[in-house]
């Protein structure tokens, strides 16, 4: 158990969670692992946010301001501080998704920055930057992008393929990502869309093609790389909990997420790269890297 990530449900208030949070620090601090605990949410700003209070303002906001990089910055900052403050350390933002046209999926619920990926670029490493030094470590999300999917592709709903050129997936989709990493990204989200110029076969969670080909010797990240939620409708035809964990493990997602609410769907996947580790389905050498990039993660917060 490398974390906890909380939803709007789990939050009522301020002080709420903040004595869930102790509670989960105390029992951290007896178990044999002597790290803190990854403890998480989506506080993007706008629409999408779990925890009461800033950032208000949304990524599509942000872009068309009259000082977008102002904006960006104090709203990283405040992302960073209205989390620490009840005592979480990783947010599951911001998004690098480079919009494609008005409406679409990422531009519909207003988290992209923007329909260029400079300005994407830009505005996302100034969000990312102010809320790291803060303390609270940052994902960006979705690789290799999610900017050209139409309204109604939702990947938590049901499978996504992507037919974006190649070019276009590097040149648009990818560039904000060089900038991330270039600014000192602590976490990589990966899509579970089908990317057909890259892997026409499986999602890029669960695709070494795109994980260590595309994000890890392409765009040069050496950090942590956290899937989307395991129990996503577009992962239907990869079976149990258990062999989307093991098919995302091979593929080198470092993270697995689950956030069902149901315990027995993270035991299964736990119990599954405990076998596969085992039974030498799962490198052992692969494994031992991931381990050693989340601790080093946890060991670097509070």
């Amino acid at each position: 158990m490398g974390g906890v990530i909380f939803f709007g449900g789990n939050i009522s208030s301020q002080s709420q969670i903040t004595g869930v949070i102790t509670e989960l620090r105390q029992a951290q601090a007896a178990s044999p692992v002597h790290l803190p605990l990854l403890l998480m949410t989506d506080q993007e700003g706008g629409i999408v946010k779990r925890l009461p209070g800033p950032p208000n303002i949304s990524a599509k906001q942000i872009g068309e301001s009259s000082d977008p990089v102002g904006a960006a910055t104090n709203a990283g900052t405040e992302a960073g501080q209205n989390m620490s403050g009840v005592g979480m350390n990783l947010n599951l933002a911001p998004v690098l998704d480079v919009s494609r046209s008005p409406g679409d999926f990422i531009d519909a619920a207003q988290r992209s920055f923007g329909e260029n990926p400079n300005t994407v670029s830009q505005l996302a490493s100034a969000f990312l930057t102010a809320q790291q030094n803060t303390g609270v470590a940052a994902t960006a999300k979705h690789f290799p992008g999610l900017g050209s999917a139409p309204n109604g592709a939702n990947t938590d709903e049901r499978p996504v393929t992507l037919t974006v050129s190649l070019n276009n997936l590097r040149s648009i989709d990818e560039l904000p990502y060089a900038a991330a990493v270039q600014n000192g990204v602590k976490l990589v989200m990966l899509s579970w869309a089908v990317y057909t110029n890259l892997d026409p076969n499986r999602p890029a969670g669960m695709s070494s093609t795109v994980v260590q080909g595309e994000l890890r010797d392409r765009v040069g990240f050496k950090g942590v790389t956290i899937t989307d939620a395991l129990e996503a409708g577009a992962l239907q035809a990869y079976g149990s909990p258990g062999n989307r964990a093991l098919s995302a493990a091979e593929a080198g997602m470092d993270l697995l997420l689950c956030s069902s609410g149901d315990p027995a769907q993270g035991d299964a996947a736990a119990a599954a790269i405990v076998d596969g580790v085992n039974s030498g389905k799962l490198s052992r050498s692969g494994f031992d890297a991931a381990l050693g990039r989340v601790d080093a993660l946890r060991s670097g917060l509070k």
